[in-house]
């Protein structure tokens, strides 16, 4: 199982769908006429109007999902999301962004919301070894993330159980835990675990 934080293939393409939208030349003005005012109350009516009609389109395209959306849908979200949209703008990898982006990412495509099962401090770690340019300790913290979507039950070492969900991420818990749950024959998973572990016991001593 070759586990990274997002899927990169996927956003590669969103992000580089979304850069075009901002490309797209202007139309051409209507032909000048007469002006028509209208009241700030009328105005913000018709704001109101426009936001909702918006919010349910976005909402009816993320109940699709991503394997049923079209790439009308696709350009419509990247365009009217506004925080996704504004995620997208950096032009950054999956494997660059901070886990609050992943997350909202996660949710807002309809992916895996895998991001949601980090607490607030893994989330800050995840983000500490994104910084440091560790994204391979940051990917193993991505692959607890998704094991923890198993629930309450997963695999450890010599075949024992644990609560995946109510483990702390350590170095000791990865090693005797975490890395036994992901059966990667690419060896790539356990390369994610072994980073984290060595990360984790450099934070420890830093």
């Amino acid at each position: 199982m070759n586990i990274q934080p997002v899927s990169a293939t996927y956003f590669a393409h969103a992000m580089e769908r979304a850069s075009s939208l901002r490309h797209i030349s202007p139309a051409a003005p209507a032909e000048s006429a007469d002006p028509v005012h209208i009241s700030s109350a009328a105005r913000a009516a018709l704001a109101a109007e426009g936001d909702a009609s918006v919010e349910a389109k976005l909402a009816s395209i993320r109940a699709r999902g991503p394997i049923n959306r079209s790439e009308a849908d696709q350009a419509y979200l990247f365009t009217h999301d506004k925080r996704l949209a504004e995620i997208a703008a950096q032009g950054k990898p999956p494997e660059k962004l901070t886990a609050d982006e992943l997350d909202y990412m996660q949710k807002a495509t309809g992916l895996v919301n895998t991001m949601a099962n980090l607490s607030p401090a893994e989330k800050a770690l995840y983000d500490k070894a994104v910084a440091s340019g560790n994204t391979a300790a940051a990917a193993g913290i991505s692959q607890i993330a998704l094991v923890r979507m198993m629930g309450h039950t997963a695999g450890g070492a010599g075949g024992a159980t644990y609560d995946p969900l109510n483990t702390a991420i350590t170095a000791a818990n990865v090693e005797r835990y975490f890395s036994h749950s992901i059966v990667d024959p690419s060896g790539q998973a356990k390369a994610g675990f072994q980073a984290l572990i060595a990360f984790l016991n450099a934070d420890r001593v830093g």
